[in-house]
C-alpha cells in the first residue's frame, strides 16, 4: 500500500481496476469494484486526518497521502470516464425523465468532484513529499465536501444508474464496453 507517487503505469499496474475475481468481461462489476476502491481511499484520507491529530506527520502519514494522490490521479479519472462513456449515454437516450435527471446530476458531480479533488490534491501532495505537517481548515472542509459528494455518488450510480444501464445494454455491448475499459487501461487482451 505504500507507494510513491509517479507517473501513469501501464495495463495491470493501473490502480482500483482490477478486483479478485472480476474481470472485463464484466464491466458493471468492475464498475462497483472501483466504487469499493473508492470508499477505501477516502476512509484512508479520514484515517490519515485523524493520524495526524494524534500521530503527527510521520513515514505512514507521507505514505497514505501518495497512496490517496495515486488513486485519485490515476484511477478515479478512468472510472468516470468509463461511465461517462459507456453508463450515461444509454440512460440519457432511453430513460425517463427522472432517470435523465439523476445522470445530468451524475456528471454534475463528476464535475463538482474533480474541481474538488484539485483542491484536495495540493495539500495532500504538500505532505506526500514532506513539505507540510499538517492539514488546515479549509483543506479539512474540501476533503468532507470530497468524500460527502463521492458516497452519495456512489450510492446513487450503484442503487439506480448500473442498474438500469445493465439493463439496457445488451451482452455483445456490454462485452464491448469491458474490452474498450481494458484498453484504455493499456491492458493486454491477447492473454486471454
Amino acid at each position: 500500500m505504500k507507494v510513491a507517487v509517479a507517473p501513469r503505469p501501464q495495463g495491470d499496474a493501473v490502480p482500483g481496476w482490477r478486483a479478485p475475481g472480476t474481470g472485463f468481461d464484466q464491466p458493471f462489476e468492475m464498475l462497483e469494484a472501483c466504487h469499493e476502491r473508492v470508499l477505501r481511499m477516502l476512509a484512508l484520507l479520514d484515517r490519515l486526518r485523524v493520524h495526524l491529530q494524534t500521530k503527527g506527520c510521520d513515514d505512514s502519514a507521507r505514505h497514505a497521502a501518495r497512496d490517496i494522490l495515486r488513486y485519485f490521479d490515476q484511477a478515479a479519472p478512468l472510472h468516470h470516464e468509463d461511465e461517462e462513456l459507456h453508463v450515461f449515454p444509454p440512460l440519457l437516450e432511453q430513460g425517463d425523465a427522472q432517470t435523465v435527471a439523476l445522470v445530468q446530476r451524475l456528471q454534475r458531480e463528476h464535475g463538482l468532484m474533480s474541481a474538488d479533488w484539485a483542491l484536495a490534491r495540493q495539500p495532500l501532495l504538500d505532505m506526500a513529499e514532506g513539505r507540510c505537517q499538517g492539514f488546515g481548515a479549509a483543506d479539512e472542509a474540501v476533503f468532507e465536501r470530497f468524500a460527502a459528494c463521492y458516497a452519495s455518488h456512489v450510492e446513487n450510480e450503484e442503487r439506480l444508474a448500473y442498474p438500469q444501464a445493465r439493463g439496457l445494454l445488451p451482452e455483445a455491448t456490454q462485452a464491448a464496453m469491458g474490452r474498450e475499459m481494458a484498453v484504455r487501461r493499456g491492458a493486454d487482451l491477447s492473454r486471454r
